[in-house]
């Protein structure tokens, strides 16, 4: 079954991640990026080690960690003065979990993932936006289309693949999000030096360093209505975070102070509902947000699309069919993905509650004690 067609919609992280894992194992893979050329937002992402080991797995882990960032710790703090409420260790996490704990800025990570798909040898199309599947043939805006023997989408929060399970468009979660990047200067030098997150009533800030610890990537985070859209790219204004966030920590202000005024931008975050399965006529599947988008108060959104893609690859390389296939892959994936799914959106629960003085003196439940970064992709049953 290694000579299948397969079509992959999205040119995301996991998209990419497929494509690369399927071409290496032999399967004939067209990867369709709506885009009219292959890149990523700017901004950073965490890849903790159980989304690392799916990088072991297709030999780009330590290139990735390389151009990114290996925290040595991180710590979460009260809104109102800084005060610490919870350090965690990640010097530890190759000896712990077999795998290093990297941040990075998205578009580092993309261009890897772009140049090791073409070396592997997939067809790379943009401006291959995807307007309706027929079957295993996805129709592009242009009116190409693209028969295969297996059509996975990975093609994000609003999936044109997802309308084959279902009709509903993914739903606002309460939280809106302003993300940005600044230069670290003195101002800025502990912040990177020392990641985490400030907690408060119904709001967080999350910082991190990326590009050799030069860049400060921060996202602020609140519960606020009113506010829909939905993309990457929407303009902010940065008085509206000094509002939001008046009266926090002089870290965080610093933070506002810090961000560009024409480089700030505003999100709405949704997310979709579990699917009760990612199958459609044995021969349609989906992987990452357009299966499970979750809201980022985990950190697993990209990690969980990692995993995907390596289990997909192994469920299929395994198998003697596509059904097979897909049906191993579904049963080791969707009991894990909608676990991490409904975990996210407790974890905005609380990370914002109105107790923040009580935050970790109770038991904890994130990625570290929910067992979330022991998984390994590449060894799970399929």
């Amino acid at each position: 079954m290694n000579k299948a067609r397969i079509t992959i919609v999205g040119g995301g992280i996991g998209g990419m991640t497929a494509a690369i894992a399927l071409q290496q194992q032999g399967f004939t893979v067209t990867l369709a990026e709506a885009a009219p050329a292959f890149g990523e937002v700017g901004a950073g992402v965490t890849l903790s080690p159980n989304a690392m080991k799916g990088f072991i797995h297709v030999g780009l882990c330590e290139q990735i960690a390389a151009a990114g960032v290996e925290p040595r710790r991180q710590r979460i703090q009260h809104w109102q003065d800084g005060r610490l409420l919870r350090p965690m260790e990640r010097a530890d996490m190759r000896a712990k979990h077999g795998a290093p704990y990297v941040y990075i800025h998205r578009a580092d990570l993309h261009a890897i993932l772009v140049d090791a798909a073409a070396r592997a040898g997939v067809t790379l199309l943009t401006d291959a936006a995807a307007v309706a599947v027929e079957g295993s043939t996805v129709v592009l805006h242009d009116g190409r289309r693209l028969e295969a023997d297996l059509l996975v989408g990975a093609d994000g929060l609003k999936s044109v693949v997802r309308r084959v399970f279902e009709p509903a468009v993914a739903h606002f979660t309460g939280h809106v999000a302003w993300r940005a990047l600044a230069p670290v200067d003195d101002s800025l030098a502990d912040l990177a030096q020392w990641p985490g997150m400030h907690i408060g009533p119904g709001r967080m800030v999350v910082r991190y360093p990326v590009r050799q610890s030069k860049i400060l990537n921060m996202v602020f985070f609140a519960r606020q209505e009113g506010w829909v859209q939905d993309g990457w790219t929407i303009a902010a204004s940065r008085a509206d975070l000094e509002t939001t966030f008046a009266g926090w920590a002089p870290e965080v202000q610093a933070m506002i102070a810090a961000v560009p005024e024409d480089k700030l931008y505003k999100w709405a975050i949704n997310a979709r509902k579990p699917l009760s399965s990612w199958i459609v006529d044995d021969k349609v599947t989906l992987l990452g947000d357009a299966a499970h988008a979750m809201t980022p108060f985990m950190g697993q959104g990209a990690a969980c699309a990692i995993e995907d893609a390596i289990v997909l690859t192994r469920a299929l390389a395994a198998s003697g069919s596509i059904a097979e296939g897909l049906k191993r892959y579904v049963a080791a994936r969707h009991e894990r993905a909608t676990f991490i799914q409904l975990e996210s959106n407790a974890n905005a629960d609380r990370m914002q509650s109105a107790d923040t003085e009580l935050f970790g003196l109770s038991a904890l439940r994130n990625e570290d004690t929910l067992g979330l970064l022991d998984y390994d992709c590449r060894t799970i049953p399929v």
